[in-house]
């Protein structure tokens, strides 16, 4: 069996303003729910995250 691997062009038309959109919501976005889990007063929202943290091998103390 033989395959032929194919090549997509990449997508033209993305401007660095849509570039600067996507970065810009992605840092919002990890900033609220990093905000979110380590100012919670729920504790199993804050353990939960800081689990997660661990699992990731990220040292968190």
């Amino acid at each position: 069996m033989t395959t032929n691997p194919t090549t997509l062009p990449l997508a033209a038309g993305v401007t660095s303003a849509s570039r600067l959109t996507q970065l810009g919501l992605a840092a919002f976005f990890g900033l609220f729910i990093v905000g979110f889990a380590g100012f919670s007063h729920i504790s199993a929202v804050h353990n939960a995250a800081h689990d997660a943290r661990h699992s990731l091998a990220f040292p968190c103390h």
